[in-house]
């Protein structure tokens, strides 16, 4: 016997609820709940600056693909030429270097730190550097 399948009445402005992320007294979205587990991530400038650079290395046809993931330790903005590969680089947030090196850093795919400093505008600098030309 079949029972017959009924559709989800869904809303375009009602939020996403994960059931992971539940408390006593309400619903939490996924960034709230990221924030009480103590996951560290890229704020609303940050990601603007990450995404700008991203932009307009997607519009060369240089990257296709990105992800975000929010750690206890850091956070980590990975880019990708094909999904299927290793990211090309890393850009990282580890607010535990903060004092010492400098909260944020580019990581390229040999794990070789490419920049690492304070402001996140003169690290991704490095991601923005074209070819030049060496004469022989």
């Amino acid at each position: 016997m079949k029972l017959p399948l009924q559709e989800a009445q869904l809303s375009e402005t009602e939020p996403i609820v994960l059931p992971l992320a539940r408390k006593a007294g309400g619903n939490l979205n996924a960034a709230e709940a990221a924030s009480r587990r103590g996951d560290i991530s890229f704020d609303r400038q940050e990601l603007s600056q990450i995404l700008n650079i991203y932009g307009r290395k997607v519009a060369s046809g240089e990257w296709r693909d990105y992800a975000i993931d929010t750690l206890r330790e850091k956070a980590v903005f990975s880019v990708f030429r094909r999904s299927s590969e290793i990211p090309l680089y890393r850009i990282e947030k580890t607010p535990k270097l903060a004092r010492r090196q400098g909260a944020y850093s580019v990581i390229a795919a040999t794990g070789l730190i490419l920049k690492r400093g304070h402001d996140l505008a003169r690290v991704l600098r490095a991601l923005d550097r074209g070819l030049r030309l060496v004469e022989a």
